[in-house]
């Protein structure tokens, strides 16, 4: 079952890519900024629990959709470029098995543990 999911999160991941490509940005800006949302990982710093809800509400691919889709209606690229960054790292990772977090620690994920 976890190859399965993983595989269609990389669909999702190569459909991100797709988006990119009909923006107007260089190439590079999604190498660029495919990293920029573990940012939110910080949270960890204060503990668990804090670390685990602020990961938790970037890595969520709703917020991405959200984002993109907004940037879509009022034809703003920049939030569409945010929405796709967003929406695109989250299922990188979850294809990588890093799922979202539970609020006992790092390691315990949706896709199991680390």
């Amino acid at each position: 079952m976890k190859t399965i999911l993983k595989s269609e999160e990389l669909i999702q991941f190569l459909g991100a890519i797709y988006l990119f490509s009909r923006l107007h940005f260089a190439w590079w800006w999604f190498p660029a900024l495919i990293l920029v949302p573990d940012i939110s990982m910080i949270g960890y710093a204060i503990n668990p629990a804090v670390g685990a809800v602020l990961y938790n509400i970037v890595h969520h691919k709703g917020l991405g959709v959200v984002i993109g889709l907004l940037g879509l209606m009022t034809g703003n690229q920049n939030l569409m470029l945010a929405g796709i960054i967003l929406f695109a790292h989250s299922t990188m990772d979850r294809t990588m098995g890093y799922g979202l977090k539970y609020f006992d620690s790092f390691k315990h994920t949706s896709l199991g543990s680390l």
